[in-house]
């Protein structure tokens, strides 16, 4: 298990809570998708079984000795104090949500003592996935919970869980890392990414890691250039235009076109933050219209080279105006 990077703040308020025995039993870390809320949320957990197994650990982070006893155990899904709840995976398909017999499933846990410390942790990432009956199960155990259990329920929309969930759990928000911390996650995760390319998954993450990552190996360097280049001359002649239309349409270029879709809108939207009157007004009418493309280009099957092409017209746009 790696330590989470970023959300220090978080760690220390939670660690110095349980420390001081005023740890509430269920917490809902909220924040945008792939910043690191369910890294945290495991790092958490192994970090207060290990300062509730003894002697506490010393740091006011989620750090843990390598050679620690309880992280051998949770690294070995051995660990009878602690289970984690997450879309099952069969024959390589992920299920769409948690169901109300895993839930059901944490009964043992729930009505047997702690085996090797004072406390009992289970960790759901993510809560938005609990299927109804499943999250009316798990209500039924916040509004009367055993003694020294925690539950940390991962969110990346709070307002979609059950408001009773909510109000018997304390919400702590998680904001998008900065780029510093997003340039160390990324060398941590990939030692063979170049300067550039991390660069590039910094701007294209907007403070995710999981979304940037998407995003390695598909030289994300080449089509941000090409974006940069048609926006400032506008493409006389549509060269740059064709192609990349010509180079994105080839079935083996699907996952750069799906990237393409993604980034175009992204970089029309970026450029109108720095215009202002009619020239913001022209920008943002192309982002929306770049917006409804690409949204639609994949459901609608639309052509690839057809939508390379306009897209990159709503890019040229931004040099006329």
């Amino acid at each position: 298990m790696t330590m989470p990077i970023g959300h220090d703040v978080q760690a220390r308020m939670l660690v110095a809570a349980a420390a001081s025995g005023r740890m509430h039993h269920g917490w809902i870390l909220a924040g945008p998708k792939g910043i690191g809320k369910g890294g945290f949320a495991r790092a958490l957990a192994l970090r207060l079984l290990a300062d509730a197994a003894g002697p506490p650990v010393d740091d006011d982070g989620l750090a843990v000795p390598e050679n620690h006893p309880v992280r051998r155990l949770i690294e070995a899904s051995a660990h009878p104090d602690y289970a984690q709840l997450a879309p099952l995976e069969k024959d390589g398909v992920t299920a769409r949500n948690i169901s109300v017999d895993q839930v059901r499933g944490l009964g043992r846990l729930l009505h047997s003592a702690p085996s090797l410390s004072s406390r009992r942790i289970v960790v759901i990432d993510a809560a938005d996935d609990l299927e109804r009956g499943a999250a009316n199960a798990l209500l039924k155990t916040l509004e009367e919970p055993p003694t020294d259990m925690v539950f940390l329920l991962v969110s990346h929309a709070p307002g979609r869980l059950l408001p009773t969930i909510r109000s018997r759990c304390r919400t702590l928000r998680f904001d998008p890392l900065e780029d510093a911390a997003m340039r160390q996650v990324l060398r941590a995760t990939d030692e063979t990414l170049s300067p550039a390319e991390i660069d590039a998954l910094v701007r294209a993450g907007e403070g995710s890691p999981g979304r940037a990552l998407r995003y390695a190996g598909l030289n994300l360097v080449e089509l941000e250039s090409a974006l940069v280049s048609i926006s400032i001359d506008g493409d006389p002649g549509n060269r740059q235009r064709l192609a990349l239309a010509k180079s994105l349409a080839l079935k083996s270029a699907r996952p750069r076109y799906e990237a393409f879709l993604e980034r175009a809108p992204a970089f029309i939207a970026n450029a109108a933050r720095t215009r202002s009157g009619a020239a913001l007004g022209g920008a943002l009418d192309h982002w929306e219209a770049a917006r409804h493309l690409a949204g639609g280009a994949i459901i609608l099957s639309l052509d690839p080279a057809s939508v390379v092409f306009e897209l990159g017209g709503h890019v040229a746009a931004l040099a006329r105006s």
